[in-house]
């Protein structure tokens, strides 16, 4: 009983950690669209290869904060079922 317990808790930090890699992600997209923004008011005739590029790479940030998450699921969901299964 007390080893379902102690997997339980550890998939429960793992997951709450897993979750915390959305937050690097939001932060930089923030970042880069401010400097998008900023180079858009500089020079307005690049509009449309600046604001190509900012997508392009806010997309590519966004799956570390979409593996982050889909591993929190995992761990929260998935995990303590096989765990405790081998344990019996």
């Amino acid at each position: 009983m007390m080893e379902k317990a102690i997997v339980l808790a550890g998939c429960a930090i793992g997951a709450g950690l897993a979750l915390i890699a959305g937050i690097g992600p939001g932060i930089g997209e923030g970042y880069a669209v401010g400097q998008a923004c900023s180079a858009i008011g500089r020079q307005p005739e690049c509009k449309g290869d600046v604001t190509s590029t900012m997508l392009l790479g806010c997309a590519i940030a966004e799956t570390t904060g979409i593996y982050g998450f889909v591993t929190g699921l995992l761990l929260l969901f998935v995990a303590p079922g096989m765990f405790t299964g081998m344990l019996g």
